[in-house]
């Protein structure tokens, strides 16, 4: 049976006097209790495999109470709270047997944006570095909250929860990353549960929020977390190794280990059922400690290893791992005295009690979205836009490579002229340009790639979808694509003099925004194909050098064998197009003079047929809608690739591999 959602009342949607009537809201909370019921969860490998990631779990979540779901690694912490968020967007049947091959973080999991009651913080997040805390708080609040709601309505809700989240005294910190030093772990973490709490979801899932912190950060998360739910909210979320002062801060404890429930039950009353059971927690040990070893199955391996050494095996109590048992034994106990237990039964009986109160009902999915499809655009459009002017290795820096690019260029072929040398010394010059230019658009694939995480994960907890977010990207990119343009078109076109009419260095810039700006759609389609940064970097240099082979820059293109290089590689290469259309600009129109003295001057168009074999009766404004249209095509695969990446994934793992 599935997991349900059982409230007094149905929720509805998110308005401005949501947060108005806070205060009255969480008292309601605390009177008229919602529950979270789980009952026989089982989440398979696959289809009709025998190995269970969940095994038949049953239990509830209550408002206004932690539940904290501890145990070892590979125990199914991060299923169980998976299976939850793929619930609250009805991907889950009634068997819930779920494959691992399609992910429960699925592009479905996304639409918690739509769903009142919960959000969900995953144990990666990721950020755009240069926007302050404060900043990335409000663009989140502006992407997700109501177009109805007032901007003022908005800065106050974001104003309070920086304030509930202790981020007064880094709110006008910026994020930090690779060139600026940012916030603390712990600050992140408590950003992260921020940008899911203002919309005032009623359910908070967390996966392992403290892993990486020291100690007293950890308690600053957990200690946010018990105001959170003390406001009225159910707060689950996975821990695996809390301090004693942590675990404090719990009020319910769900053990678990190999996807079998050890204990369920007010997280006080664990130290009383292991001291049942024959396992009592020493003193003055971390009730933790004693629980995680009690049920972690890798210490009778670890215990194993060290009585090898002659050390231990004279005296094995000094190895630390001294109980009589093995761990399997202990775990096998425990789940047994669990299911006999009066825990046990305590959660059956108010299982059924809930299920028997006439005055609750489950409440339904809300999938509409709160915000409009054009706000949502404008407002990432803008937050794009101030990363990347921010962003010197984007914006500055590059912009600085290509204008040193054009001077050198531009010195290289000063005022190249119209003599016969100049034919081939132009053929070499468009190459050249084109070749720089092309190779330079690798250096935007971190950035391209720290912005798709950033959507991976904002889309995963539904802020937007990938149309909104493949129209933002190219409209925040496209100022620092036409300055790029300009500066290098002008510095390069005046410099060597390739053309006297002004209409041919107004093209010239036209081609050249155009190439470039395929060149950063294809670069962004190759980052999202791969997993990382570096891989990118190196897949995106290759599918370069393979389009830049294809067209005239290294051969003639009648020259290139007609077997792949011809067809289809040459109409696939935008590098063909790009350069083919320069030809036709920068020498239709002009004469030069002949090899022989006293012959006449020779036509810029017979050049282009004879030496470089390229036709000049189709228009040069043929080439630059060719690369229009490539634009377009690479713009839909993004699109295709963000929206179907998931169910690729199986496939993507298994060759990266």
């Amino acid at each position: 049976m599935n997991p349900r959602w059982w409230s007094p009342t149905a929720p509805r949607a998110l308005c401005a006097s949501d947060f108005a009537e806070k205060e009255s809201d969480s008292v309601r909370g605390q009177s008229s209790a919602s529950y979270l019921v789980w009952d026989d969860l089982t989440v398979s490998v696959s289809a009709g495999s025998k190995r269970k990631l969940l095994n038949r779990l049953s239990g509830y979540a209550q408002t206004g109470r932690i539940l904290a779901v501890m145990g070892p690694s590979g125990s199914g912490k991060s299923t169980f709270l998976d299976s939850l968020a793929a619930w609250m967007v009805g991907l889950l049947d009634s068997t819930l047997k779920v494959p691992v091959s399609k992910p429960l973080r699925s592009r479905e999991a996304e639409a918690l944006r739509d769903v009142l009651p919960g959000s969900y913080v995953t144990q990666e997040n990721f950020y755009l570095g240069t926007l302050t805390v404060k900043e990335t708080i409000a663009y989140t609040a502006h992407l997700r909250l109501s177009s109805e709601m007032t901007k003022a309505e908005i800065d106050e809700v974001v104003e309070t929860t920086i304030k509930e989240m202790g981020l007064e005294d880094c709110a006008e910190n910026k994020i930090g990353n690779w060139h600026l030093r940012g916030i603390s772990s712990g600050e992140k973490k408590r950003l992260s549960i921020s940008l899911e709490m203002v919309t005032g979801p009623l359910i908070l899932l967390l996966d392992e929020p403290t892993t990486g912190l020291d100690s007293a950060s950890a308690f600053f998360v957990t200690r946010a977390l018990r105001n959170i739910a003390d406001e009225g909210r159910t707060v689950i979320c996975s821990m695996h190794q809390p301090s004693s002062e942590v675990f404090d801060l719990f009020d319910d404890l769900l053990l678990l280990s190999s996807g079998e429930t050890v204990f369920l039950g007010e997280a006080k009353m664990a130290i009383e059922f292991f001291a049942d059971a024959g396992f009592a927690c020493p003193r003055k040990k971390n009730p933790s400690d004693h629980f995680l070893r009690c049920i972690s199955l890798d210490f009778d391996s670890v215990t194993a290893t060290l009585l090898l050494s002659p050390r231990n095996c004279q005296n094995p109590a000094s190895s630390g791992f001294s109980m009589k048992m093995k761990t399997a034994e202990i775990k096998a106990t425990l789940i047994e005295s669990y299911k006999s237990s009066e825990y046990s039964c305590a959660v059956r009986r108010k299982m059924q009690e809930i299920a028997a109160t006439k005055d609750y009902q489950v409440c339904q999915l809300n999938k509409n979205t709160n915000s409009s499809k054009w706000k949502q655009l404008r407002i990432l459009t803008h937050r794009s836009f101030i990363n990347m002017y921010r962003d010197i290795g984007y914006s500055w820096l590059r912009i600085m490579f290509y204008v040193l690019s054009s001077i050198s260029i531009g010195t290289l072929y000063f005022d190249i002229g119209y003599d016969n040398g100049a034919i081939i010394n132009r053929g070499k010059c468009v190459s050249f340009i084109y070749g720089f230019m092309i190779c330079l658009s690798c250096g935007g694939v971190p950035f391209l790639d720290e912005e798709l995480k950033v959507f991976y994960a904002e889309r995963l907890n539904g802020h937007y979808g990938e149309t909104v977010f493949v129209l933002a990207n190219f409209l925040s990119s496209l100022p620092f694509l036409v300055a790029n343009s300009l500066l290098s078109g002008t510095t390069i076109f005046y410099m060597v003099k390739l053309h006297p009419g002004f209409s041919h260095y107004g093209y010239f810039c036209i081609n050249l925004f155009c190439c470039i700006t395929v060149i950063e759609s294809c670069m962004m389609v190759v980052t999202s194909f791969v997993p990382n940064a570096l891989m990118a970097i190196g897949t995106g240099a290759g599918v370069i050098v393979l389009m830049m082979m294809a067209s005239q820059i290294f051969r003639l293109l009648p020259d290139l064998p007609k077997f792949f290089w011809q067809y289809p590689m040459s109409y696939i290469s935008f590098a063909k197009w790009a350069v083919e259309g320069q030809y036709k600009n920068v020498m239709t129109g002009c004469e030069f003079d002949s090899a022989e003295p006293g012959e006449p001057k020779l036509k810029g168009e017979t050049i282009l047929k004879t030496t470089f074999g390229i036709s000049p009766d189709r228009s040069k404004w043929w080439d630059v809608t060719v690369l229009l249209f490539q634009l377009f095509v690479y713009k839909l695969l993004l699109f295709l690739m963000l929206r179907y990446k998931k169910r690729m994934a199986p496939w993507l793992n298994g060759n990266y591999s």
